[in-house]
């Protein structure tokens, strides 16, 4: 599905400072991989994210996507392919539309006729299904600007805009870091059957240990642009958090975050 080959990515800072996250990082993700990216603070897992996505640009490699090289192709044209949904809730939706209008727009995606009508009501009932799935009342505020929803329900509307227009690749940048314990759980669980149900090949950030072994088929850790750890089927599923710090420790990473340990 997707191959990322002898990729390089430097950051300039002030005063001619650079920052190099990347340097010949490689990765090849099968078709409908669920893969759990953890690390420390710094490790390269957000910008990895926008590398795929096309918000960032590769000073050297190859992303290939079914073997045909993306690399110089824009974001928003990624983004027939590619679903990307942010730990800031507000960054997947259009505020000042209601609920409805947000969901019409994202299922337009997958029409390439323009002058498409822009909302249906043959596709109201499957969109009020959707939106049951998160178990947080949404099907019945269709009408409601999604401004006036709370950050919980604005980010399972993110997530269900994501894969109406059936994207190959999702990528999920801590999409529950900015919600609440509970509405966090439903926001997983319905990412759980969302992934399931469509088998799109999915790449997850994440800084909670527990969220990175119970979910995906896989487990990737990294630090300082390397992955070090890659673990999938009998032998993550076998693996515990405890597990987890203890491989830290012997491949002997960088730092460990406050953040990841405490998580």
């Amino acid at each position: 599905m997707l191959q990322i080959k002898s990729l390089k990515k430097v950051f300039k800072h002030e005063f001619d400072l650079e920052q190099t996250i990347f340097n010949n990082f490689s990765l090849t993700v099968n078709d409908s991989d669920f893969i759990t990216i953890i690390g420390s603070n710094g490790a390269g897992k957000s910008t990895l994210l926008n590398l795929i996505a096309g918000t960032l640009s590769p000073d050297e490699g190859e992303i290939l996507y079914k073997g045909t090289n993306i690399e110089h192709l824009p974001n928003y044209k990624r983004s027939s392919f590619i679903s990307y949904v942010h730990q800031d809730p507000s960054l997947g939706v259009a505020p000042n539309l209601t609920l409805l209008e947000n969901l019409s727009m994202a299922w337009n995606k997958r029409n390439q006729n323009p002058l498409s009508r822009g909302i249906r009501k043959k596709e109201i009932g499957m969109f009020k299904e959707k939106l049951a799935l998160c178990d947080l009342g949404l099907e019945n505020m269709l009408d409601k600007r999604v401004k006036t929803l709370s950050g919980g329900q604005r980010q399972a509307v993110s997530l269900i805009m994501s894969i109406l227009h059936k994207p190959s690749i999702l990528l999920l940048d801590e999409h529950t870091a900015a919600l609440d314990p509970a509405t966090a759980v439903k926001i997983l669980s319905m990412t759980r059957q969302l992934v399931d149900t469509s088998r799109v090949t999915t790449l997850m950030v994440t800084h909670n240990m527990q969220q990175a072994l119970e979910y995906g088929n896989r487990l990737l850790m990294l630090d300082q642009g390397k992955i070090i750890l890659d673990v999938q089927g009998k032998e993550k599923e076998s693996l515990t958090p405890k597990d987890l710090i203890e491989q830290f420790n012997q491949l002997k990473m960088s730092s460990l975050s406050d953040r990841l340990v405490l998580a």
